[in-house]
């Protein structure tokens, strides 16, 4: 078992440290979704559209994947040493990402970005394990996830007036002041963490195989939300390979002295339960702020700064919910409840919305500030849930495995519901208008938009009115994948939050 230094923290080092923390973690989030509008002008300068998408989904991919690595090697070294590595990966990739002379540069320079970000992210959550006592930690989670959604909402309006006003490689280049700055006060201020005091055995096989299994998974969940049948020979031959990598993994990981990820942690009821809970709201948060624009924009012809606008109250809900539910965590010691009571708002909420026609803003607007309210009371109850469950020095892995789920969530949600509504629209819009069908084989939602923008007269109103019943029966869909996730909370048990301490500790 490892023994570790936990030296006492005063109230100004906690502040300080959340400070770089918060910083860690607007940066990872923020270039989510900071190049996303930058995506033309990048096309345009390099004149390859093949490997595009690649730019947000190598990112994505690679951040998903380093996550629980970061996460068992914080538990083995330190989590101070991890999280300057990840700063600075990411920061020097950022650098590359802004010089990149083509496609293939740019997608290599936004894996390794990637790469560090999901150390960034990971490794902050576990270190206000290691400092902040369970009962206190749903109000710090709260926080982070108020920082993550800010850092979402305000990255497609930093990119495009970055993009408008200065260049597409500035999206990358802001990094640079940024990252260094959360990197010296990282290195001033987490002085006092936790440190092994074993020497560390690393399971090669096991991060192998989980690299390759995941990357598999995720590469393949990528494509079918490209529009790819799952029959498709590379995408088949993607889920096979992640089948068997990481039905070896889990042979290998049972029989290791030192598992990268212990599997003694699932047969964790409470903290499997809470991985399911965070797996079912990323599933509907994240496939949301993918359709909901989407949605807007072909029923209602708006622009997408107009679209991007749409979903305000969602963005502006996840903070809501997090500060409440992180503050009633704190004052009642239990987690249970604000997670079922989440639980309970979210499949409401979207059922709200799919009755809610777009043109209704108001009304729309409140059932999105609704459902970003009850995702955001479930993410950060959930993380504490999920470390309350488990002993101190499985905090790191059991941190990494609830961002996993919640990344793996978000993942599965937009290629799910994306290939849902291909499958949806398929009748009715792949009928010839004007000759020409709306809806082609493998089309985008961009491809769908074009498509309605060349359409005029009775017809266009036709599809819209055919365009608003299938969202409505997809968003339906969505809300009854919801009731999974509630099932999981009201089955969780209803345990209490270990001990209150210090209020220097606040």
């Amino acid at each position: 078992m490892t023994s570790l230094n936990q030296p006492s923290q005063t109230k100004p080092a906690i502040r300080s440290i959340l400070i770089a923390l918060m910083l860690a973690i607007f940066l990872g989030a923020l270039d989510q979704t900071i190049v996303a509008v930058s995506m033309p002008a990048i096309s345009a300068q390099f004149k390859d559209v093949s490997q595009l998408a690649w730019v947000i989904s190598g990112y994505m991919v690679a951040m998903t994947v380093a996550v629980p690595i970061y996460g068992k090697l914080g538990d083995l070294y330190g989590r101070r040493r991890l999280m300057l590595f990840g700063m600075g990966l990411f920061t020097v990739a950022s650098l590359f990402c802004g010089l990149a002379q083509n496609m293939e540069q740019l997608v290599l320079a936004r894996i390794i970005q990637g790469i560090g970000a999901g150390g960034m992210i990971s490794v902050s959550q576990a270190i206000i394990g290691d400092i902040v006592p369970p009962r206190e930690r749903g109000r710090y989670q709260g926080y982070f996830s108020g920082m993550y959604a800010l850092a979402s909402v305000a990255g497609p309006v930093l990119g495009g007036y970055m993009t408008e006003y200065l260049s597409w490689r500035w999206v990358f280049l802001i990094n640079l002041p940024l990252g260094l700055a959360a990197w010296w006060i990282s290195y001033r201020t987490l002085v006092g963490l936790p440190v092994p005091q074993r020497k560390p055995i690393i399971d090669y096989l096991g991060t192998m195989l989980m690299i390759l299994g995941l990357t598999s998974l995720l590469l393949s969940i990528t494509f079918i939300g490209q529009g790819q049948s799952w029959r498709d020979d590379q995408v088949a031959g993607l889920l096979a390979v992640a089948l068997i990598a990481l039905g070896l993994f889990v042979w290998h990981e049972r029989r290791t002295l030192e598992p990268l990820l212990p599997m003694h942690l699932f047969a964790n009821r409470n903290a499997v339960l809470c991985w399911c809970t965070v797996f079912f709201t990323s599933f509907q948060a994240i496939s949301l702020i993918v359709l909901m624009p989407l949605r807007y924009q072909s029923i209602t012809g708006a622009g997408a700064d107009s679209a991007a606008l749409h979903l305000l109250p969602l963005a502006i809900g996840l903070p809501m919910g997090a500060y409440f539910a992180g503050r009633m965590t704190s004052v009642t010691g239990r987690y249970k409840p604000m997670i079922v009571s989440g639980a309970v708002l979210m499949p409401l909420s979207i059922l709200g919305m799919a009755f809610s026609p777009p043109s209704a803003e108001l009304l729309s607007g409140v059932f999105m500030l609704f459902s970003g309210i009850a995702s955001g009371m479930q993410f950060p109850t959930s993380l504490v849930g999920a470390q309350n469950s488990v002993r101190q020095h499985d905090i790191g892995v059991a941190t990494s495995t609830t961002n996993l789920f919640r990344a793996l969530g978000g993942a599965m949600g937009v290629a799910l519901m994306s290939a849902l509504l291909l499958a949806l629209l398929h009748d009715s819009l792949l009928a010839p208008v004007g000759g020409q069908p709306l809806l082609g084989e493998g089309s985008s939602g961009n491809v769908l938009l074009d498509g309605l923008n060349a359409v005029q007269g009775p017809a266009l109103d036709s599809l819209r009115a055919e365009l608003l019943l299938t969202f409505r029966h997809l968003l339906s869909i969505s809300a009854v994948i919801s009731l999974l996730g509630l099932a999981a909370a009201i089955a969780m048990p209803n345990q209490e939050l270990r001990g209150r301490e210090d209020k220097a500790r606040e």
